[in-house]
């Protein structure tokens, strides 16, 4: 495998940031490629892409910001493409504004993707109203709990309007992107370290629907929320993204963090990436950027750590 990093700018420059040995343009498999919405819609960098990568497939996807080696990169394209020596990949596009429908999105991708030589399955998926919960679920229900699925949700800075993904084409409200990579030269591993501090006491969900929350103990989750918050919620919803939840489904459950969509100030409700069942214990948690920093360079070492033990 093969890869090499580019930053594009409004004006469709690229800037090479880092590439492997003998990298041949032509032969890239696979483009993933990740800007600010605002960013995306303005300078629509498809076609630059496509120039650069002609035969690849080119997945695009807006976000709340992008990392390079150790830099944060804003108002710029950041673009990893990678050259696939003995795997292949397949890809499948949905439209959840054409069809909302979890099932039929489901059926589509088994369609599309599932062979007796699929290795993975990576998601990219529209971030502003799909139920993050119900999407995974319903992947592992149509591949039999047999393949690992990676991924994640489309970001939008702090505006809470709208994220936007695509593939082969400017990136556009609704799409979910499903990649399969195929064959026996491909390995995947994962590690999941968490750098979030909780706060507040632990309360019981009295009131939900999914992933909408309404009720936290005998309070409106949103008054509790801001009551909590102090002079951040008056920055909402962008601030929400410095201050998830912590969920345990059950008192034996691990707890998952839950990241917050939107909120509703007329039902003093919050609507998150995942369910949030009743009964469940939540915590706020508030962002500490030394411990995300060591928590992601943990979650990467214990990925190497487990590819070198598989290896021996």
């Amino acid at each position: 495998m093969k890869l090499q990093q580019v930053k594009v700018d409004e004006n469709n420059e690229e800037k090479i940031l880092f590439s492997t040995d003998e990298f041949n343009f032509q032969k890239a498999d696979l483009v993933l490629a990740f800007g600010e919405r605002t960013f995306l819609e303005k300078a629509t960098p498809f076609q630059k892409l496509k120039s650069l990568y002609p035969n690849a497939q080119i997945v695009i996807c807006s976000t709340s910001g992008q990392i390079s080696n150790t830099n944060l990169v804003e108002k710029n394209l950041v673009a990893t493409a990678i050259a696939l020596d003995k795997t292949t990949i397949k890809v499948s596009e949905i439209d959840i504004l054409l069809n909302s429908d979890i099932q039929v999105l489901g059926n589509k991708i088994k369609k599309d993707l599932l062979t007796d030589d699929l290795k993975s399955i990576l998601i990219i998926s529209e971030g502003s109203f799909i139920n993050g919960t119900e999407l995974i679920n319903e992947l592992i229900l149509q591949t039999n709990e047999l393949i690992p699925i990676f991924g994640g949700l489309a970001g939008d800075e702090y505006n809470f309007e709208k994220t936007i993904v695509g593939l082969n084409n400017d990136a556009s409200s609704g799409k979910i992107v499903a990649i399969g990579f195929y064959g026996d030269a491909i390995h995947f591993g994962f590690g999941s370290e968490g750098g979030w501090s909780d706060f507040g006491p632990e309360r019981e969900v009295t009131l939900s629907k999914k992933n909408i929350l309404y009720k936290i103990g005998d309070r409106y989750a949103l008054d509790l929320y801001k009551e909590y918050l102090g002079k951040y919620a008056d920055e909402l919803p962008g601030s929400s993204l410095y201050f998830p939840l912590s969920m345990k489904e059950n008192e034996n459950s691990e707890p998952i963090v839950r990241t917050i969509l939107a909120i509703d100030e007329e039902n003093k409700s919050m609507t998150f990436a995942g369910n949030i069942p009743i009964g469940s214990m939540v915590r706020l948690m508030k962002g500490n950027f030394d411990k995300l920093i060591d928590a992601s360079y943990n979650a990467a070492e214990l990925i190497r750590k487990k590819q070198k033990k598989n290896q021996n």
